[in-house]
C-alpha cells in the first residue's frame, strides 16, 4: 500500500505514531543558555524497537488558516474559531507565517498555545522588517518586540525554530550575517538565503558557529537548495512541486522520505503549497512515507540488515 492509500485524514497521524514514537520536545535547545528561565518541554521516552529513537521529526504545514482548505481539513461550513485546534488533530506542527507580515497580540497567541495538545511545535517565521527591511541590521529592539509578543508560547514550551527567511534580492554579507547570528536569542534558529550568492562555505562556517541551520528550500522547476550540514538538526520547506498544479509527486516524497530517514538529529519540514489543500495532502503523504520506514527499519528483518 502506497503512502497515497494513507492519506485520509487522521490516518498518517495515527500510523505514524503507532510505528515509532518521536520526542514530544518542541524545541530541545530552547533557554539552554539561561536555565530556569522558562520550564523546559516534556518528552516522551523513545521506543526501544525505533530505529530512528532519539530523533523529532516533525512535518506540518505553513500557515493553517486557509479558506481553500474547507472541504478538505476543516469542514464546509461553519465559523472558522476552532481551525487550528482541528489542524492539531492531525499534525503536530505548524510554521506561522503571518508573524512576517505583522506580530500577533499577546492574547492570540496565548490561544493559540492553550488550543493545541501538549507538545504541539509552532515554528514561527520573523518579522519582514527585521530581514526586507532593516535586513539583518539593528535586531535587538525588533527580537525583543517579538519575543514579547510569543512569550505564550516560550511560556509552554511550545516555540520550535525561529524562520528567517531573507530576500531573494540580498546578496551575500558576511560581515552583516555574523553580527546578527550573535544577536540571536537562545533556542533554534533557521536561515532561508534566496540569492545564490549565499551558498557558500563561508556562510555554511558561520552558521555552524551558532548550530543554526541552512534552510532547504525546494521549489519547482528548480533544483533544491543545498542540505549543507550547520546544525545539529535540519529545516525543510517545500514550496512548489513538480506536479502541474504544484503538488508532490510520489516519486519525490518517496525521495524525500528517504532522504529525512537518512538524516540525522530532528527534522522540521513544512509544506507551503497550501493551494487546493495541497500541503495538506503532501504533508499526510510525506509522515506516512516516514511511519513506514520507521516500520520497516524497526522489524526484526529490517534491523538484520
Amino acid at each position: 500500500m502506497s503512502a497515497w492509500d494513507h492519506c485520509e485524514l487522521g490516518q498518517a497521524v495515527v500510523d505514524f505514531a503507532a510505528a515509532a514514537t518521536w520526542s514530544s520536545g518542541c524545541n530541545p535547545s530552547m533557554w539552554s543558555t539561561a536555565p530556569g528561565t522558562h520550564p523546559r518541554p516534556r518528552s516522551r521516552r523513545p521506543r526501544r524497537d525505533d530505529a530512528l529513537a532519539g530523533r523529532m521529526i516533525r512535518i506540518g504545514c505553513s500557515g493553517w488558516s486557509y479558506e481553500h482548505w474547507r472541504g478538505r481539513l476543516y469542514p464546509a461550513h461553519g465559523s472558522t474559531g476552532n481551525w487550528l485546534e482541528r489542524y492539531a488533530e492531525h499534525f503536530e506542527t505548524v510554521e506561522v507565517n503571518a508573524t512576517f507580515y505583522r506580530l500577533p497580540t499577546r492574547a492570540a497567541v496565548a490561544r493559540w498555545a492553550s488550543t493545541t495538545p501538549e507538545g504541539f511545535c509552532f515554528a514561527v517565521k520573523a518579522s519582514r522588517y527585521l530581514t526586507h527591511v532593516r535586513r539583518l541590521r539593528d535586531l535587538p529592539d525588533g527580537i525583543r518586540r517579538l519575543e514579547q509578543r510569543i512569550e505564550p508560547l516560550i511560556a509552554s514550551g511550545k516555540l520550535g525554530p525561529t524562520l528567517w527567511q531573507l530576500p531573494a534580492t540580498f546578496r551575500r554579507d558576511d560581515d552583516r550575517l555574523a553580527a546578527a547570528l550573535s544577536t540571536l536569542p537562545p533556542g533554534r534558529h533557521a536561515f532561508e538565503f534566496r540569492h545564490d550568492s549565499w551558498f557558500a562555505e563561508e556562510t555554511y562556517a558561520l552558521l555552524r558557529e551558532h548550530d543554526v541551520a541552512l534552510v532547504v528550500a525546494d521549489r519547482a522547476p528548480g533544483e533544491p537548495t543545498p542540505w549543507a550540514a550547520t546544525a545539529s538538526w535540519s529545516y525543510l520547506r517545500f514550496h512548489r512541486g513538480r506536479r502541474q498544479n504544484g503538488g508532490y509527486t510520489p516519486k519525490e516524497l518517496r525521495a524525500w522520505a528517504d532522504r529525512i530517514a537518512a538524516a540525522s538529529g530532528d527534522v522540521y519540514a513544512y509544506f507551503n503549497n497550501d493551494w487546493e489543500g495541497l500541503a495538506v495532502n503532501d504533508a499526510l503523504a510525506l509522515a506516512s512515507l516516514l511511519a513506514d520506514t520507521a516500520a520497516r527499519e524497526a522489524s526484526p528483518k529490517g534491523a538484520a540488515r
